[in-house]
């Protein structure tokens, strides 16, 4: 059984081994006999012990670990042996090239807030991709106003999850440069004056040494330029994703800012959004739970694609993420009781019958139907299956609808016109979706041979809007003429079912009930017809005989086994095994 010491080494405890212990401490003391003369050998020892403790800290998987001696040796490995640097002042000047070939890593992503206007930012990611920061603080004002200030929450959003470059540690690791004894003092001993034109690029060195050596093969090019590549590749799909979440987490923070306080502010759209918010749930609220249930989503992709770009991002720790996942439960659960109160609003549907009376009306008379206005309510008459917000006499808030829709069939019971008002809508139960059908109000007027009736129905705005219509039926007998006027189109059914007639856009003319038809009296001649043909082939039975009317001419179509004929009053044209022959009046 080992012995085991507590030790605090740059603020951070640990639990190491005794025999551990015993050769880290013989380590850091002939690293202070080597810089006894040194200057600032007090800023280079607490560098060190800071690098010392990330690399334990990265060895670490468990509080309770015991630093051994063999983690002790990693890191002595990585850091190398005092004895290998040349430590005096000569190290800078005329240095020697030595056998010793320093560790090296990739670049990590800092906040460089020694030389930085706001939060560091830029001159990190300046570091990082090798732009001058100039550029990069340029980019991001530019990128602010085209997108009316909405990247200001991506820079926030680097600000507070790129760590910032304390320690002379930090500062290597953001230059690329390796974290060990020779290069921690260099830095130190130089202020940090012009590091970046004095560090090297790490890939061009390796292969240009490679190159030199001899030693690079074809296939190991090869396997480099596929790796860089790869590496490309993810560092791409983590941008994209950062854009992708970036953009929509801005657009639901606009959203909540906007859409959501319609529940605080009168605003115009404020009374249409509550007159369909039938659950009766504030709007702020709703805003809020979308915001969060989409938005937690899009906000760990966001963080995802930033560890992607960034080796060494923060993280947001576990109680954080534990309370996300919290709140993103309970907004889903939210949204979906709102969701199954809102469609219970549209489980039943009821009609009620307003009237229903005989038109004092012969059948041998003509029935105009006429669409009436109203300039308090709508401006223009036409078919729609919204809603609008208007005030009555009384200032009061109405609910105006145009969904008003006329049917026409034929009376098959008797001669005597009839007439029918039919009120539907919908509700959270049968009872109610009666009596929000029952609310309508709808006035219609019977002036001689001429129906008026309204083109629009209101409710009180109490009852909200919930898909109510009107339908008018008029029951029509055999042989009546019907005039519909032309403000009726787009009121008229167009659909032929349950016996129902259409007008097929003959507003404006005279229809008689024919045969189960509206047949037109004053159309052009516009219909089949079968006429005789002026040659001595009558027989009908020999082909078919077509008639192409129009409102200029008549023209007749043949075709049998003799061929194809066209007959009009200018031209006979006639295709047969001959030919074609063509014959006109002139």
């Amino acid at each position: 059984m080992n012995k085991t010491v507590n030790i605090n080494l740059a603020g951070i405890f640990f639990h190491i081994d005794e025999d551990a212990y015993l050769k880290l401490q013989r380590y850091i003391q002939a690293i202070k006999r080597s810089f006894t003369d040194s200057q600032g050998r007090d800023e280079i020892i607490a560098d060190i012990e800071a690098r010392i403790a990330e690399l334990f800290s990265e060895k670490i998987k468990d509080e309770r670990q015991v630093i051994g001696t063999k983690e002790v040796e990693e890191v002595i490995e990585v850091m190398g042996q005092p004895e290998d640097y040349r430590l005096d002042e000569e190290i800078f000047e005329d240095e020697p090239k030595s056998s010793y070939q320093r560790t090296t890593k990739s670049k990590q992503l800092f906040r460089d807030t020694s030389n930085s206007y706001v939060g560091g930012v830029s001159s990190g990611l300046s570091h990082y991709l090798g732009i001058d920061p100039i550029w990069l603080r340029i980019a991001w004002i530019l990128f602010t106003v085209f997108s009316s200030g909405a990247f200001i929450l991506i820079y926030i959003a680097f600000w507070i999850f790129v760590p910032e470059a304390k320690s002379t540690a930090d500062y290597l690791a953001m230059k690329g440069e390796a974290v060990n004894i020779s290069n921690i003092e260099k830095k130190i001993k130089e202020g940090f004056n012009d590091v970046a034109d004095k560090v090297k690029d790490v890939d061009y060195q390796k292969y240009s040494n490679k190159v030199k050596n001899g030693s690079t093969s074809f296939f190991d090019a090869l396997g480099d330029v596929l790796l860089v590549l790869l590496k490309i590749f993810v560092k791409f799909i983590g941008v994209l994703l950062i854009i992708v979440a970036g953009v929509t987490l801005i657009s639901l923070f606009i959203s909540l800012f906007t859409v959501g306080t319609f529940g605080f502010i009168e605003t115009p759209f404020t009374e249409y959004i509550d007159v369909v918010n039938h659950p009766n749930i504030p709007l702020w609220l709703v805003s809020l739970l979308t915001l969060f249930a989409v938005g937690i989503p899009f906000f760990f992709l966001f963080i995802l694609g930033l560890k992607i770009v960034i080796n060494n991002l923060k993280s947001i720790g576990t109680p954080a993420k534990l309370a996300l996942l919290a709140f993103w439960i309970l907004s889903v659960i939210g949204l979906t009781v709102v969701g199954i109160r809102q469609a219970t609003q549209e489980a039943y549907d009821a009609e009620v019958i307003e009237d229903s009376r005989n038109l004092n009306l012969q059948p041998s008379d003509t029935l105009t139907i006429k669409m009436v206005g109203n300039n308090r309510y709508v401006r223009g008459l036409y078919h729609r299956n919204d809603f609008k917000i208007k005030r009555d006499e009384n200032d009061n808030k109405v609910i105006v609808i145009q969904d008003v829709e006329v049917f026409i069939k034929e009376n098959r019971e008797d001669s005597i016109p009839k007439l029918i008002i039919r009120k539907n809508a919908e509700g959270s139960s049968y009872d109610e979706a009666k009596e929000r059908a029952a609310a309508i109000k709808y006035n219609y007027d019977i002036k001689g041979n001429t129906l008026l009736i309204d083109g629009y129905a209101i409710t009180d705005y109490t009852n909200k809007y919930n898909d109510q219509e009107v339908e008018i039926i008029i029951s029509i007998p055999k042989g009546m003429t019907v005039y519909a006027d032309n403000n009726t189109s787009g009121f008229n059914n167009s659909w032929k079912y349950n016996d129902y007639l259409t007008i097929d856009g003959k507003e404006g003319k005279y229809l008689k009930l024919i045969d189960g038809q509206l047949t037109c009296q004053d159309c052009p001649k516009d219909q089949w017809e079968y006429n005789e043909w002026e040659d001595d082939d009558n027989d009908s039975d020999n082909g078919v005989k077509i008639n192409i009317n129009s409102d200029d001419d008549n023209a007749n179509l043949k075709i049998d086994e003799d061929g194809v004929q066209i007959k009009s009053e200018e031209v006979d044209i006639k295709i047969d095994e001959n030919g074609i022959k063509i014959k006109t009046d002139n």
